[in-house]
């Protein structure tokens, strides 16, 4: 395979370069993928600040761990007919053989931590190679600007799995940033009694209300209607979020966990969680069957994530793209990179 192929590699925390190289080749059983777009999360501004858990990135990287794409070669032993495929793909590396991806908990792989964009090359690329086995093709019309949210929604569809939302419910969501919204989207369509949204910020309550919210809470108007949640989702990881997520959730209620939290966030209430019987779960990622719920969801327009997006730049304004993302404007939704 002849050609040329660009990626942002980031060789320390604050230094990145645009390199221009060969284009890569599939191994056995892996596809190269042509990236169509690329969203930048904050887990990505993390590994540029260099403040990623070191367990969890491996400099120098390519980061990119939220994109789409059409599959344009293939390995040996990989399916010839997914050439041309428009596709997204999971960014966990399992095993696929531990006793955890045996029983579909792929995101607790015991096989030890690689995950594309991260410890493996990742798409903020004109092309990405990874594992066919990850691979979930799309319709072959299928909005690739829109499905590069396919990743974050994945995450949202472990969250739903994990909170078990049923109609009529109270539900609140806790941050209205990329994952609050798309979680405010999917828990908009299971016909919830109540679905809140807190965030300090108006304008992002503003816009999770056109997503399907029904009202939309600062953190102190939150505060007044303590334990009356079914079901909280906190999306934020903001330092005090997950302590007051518990507190919105009613007695024998459900809390799930979905932001990263930085070190130092403020701790759950030990004797609030025993004596309220809450159920607690974290979601870290998502496993083949989340990505299959958020794929499947997309296909049926049940989940349009693409009004999210709010700016697309070129690989060669990387440094202005990361800038936006966390820099506080709430005018900044999912910003993407079109290579």
């Amino acid at each position: 395979m002849t050609g040329t192929s660009r990626a942002i590699v980031i060789d320390r925390p604050g230094s990145h370069r645009l390199t221009t190289g060969p284009r890569p080749a599939p191994g056995p059983g892996e596809v190269l993928v042509h990236v169509a777009a690329a969203g930048i999360c904050m887990s990505d501004r993390e590994v540029y600040d260099g403040h990623r858990d070191a367990a969890y990135v491996r400099y120098p990287v390519v980061p990119g761990h939220e994109w789409s794409g059409t599959v344009v070669a293939v390995g040996a032993g990989a399916d010839p007919g997914l050439v041309g495929r428009r596709t997204v793909a999971e960014g966990f590396r399992a095993c696929g053989v531990c006793e955890r991806c045996r029983h579909g908990e792929t995101s607790l792989c015991g096989g030890g931590y690689a995950e594309t964009g991260f410890t493996e090359p990742g798409a903020f690329a004109d092309h990405v190679v990874v594992p066919a086995r990850l691979l979930h093709p799309l319709r072959d019309d299928a909005d690739l600007r829109a499905a590069a949210l396919l990743e974050p929604s994945a995450v949202i569809a472990a969250a739903v799995r994990a909170g078990r939302p049923r109609p009529g419910e109270r539900v609140a969501v806790v941050g209205a940033g990329t994952l609050g919204l798309l979680a405010v989207q999917w828990l908009a369509a299971g016909s919830p009694a109540e679905l809140a949204v807190v965030d300090p910020r108006e304008a992002r309550g503003e816009l999770a209300l056109g997503f399907g919210a029904t009202s939309a809470l600062s953190p102190a108007e939150a505060g007044a209607v303590n334990g009356s949640f079914d079901l909280v989702v906190e999306t934020a990881g903001a330092a005090t979020t997950a302590a007051s997520s518990c507190l919105l959730a009613r007695r024998g209620g459900r809390v799930v966990l979905t932001g990263m939290f930085t070190e130092g966030a403020v701790g759950i209430d030990p004797v609030h969680l025993s004596v309220s019987q809450l159920e607690v779960r974290s979601v870290f990622g998502a496993s083949s069957g989340a990505w299959a719920d958020a794929v499947r969801a997309f296909r049926l327009g049940l989940l349009d994530p693409a009004p999210l997006i709010t700016h697309e730049f070129p690989l060669e304004r990387f440094g202005e793209a990361v800038a936006l993302v966390g820099g506080g404007d709430p005018g900044t939704g999912k910003v993407l990179l079109r290579p």
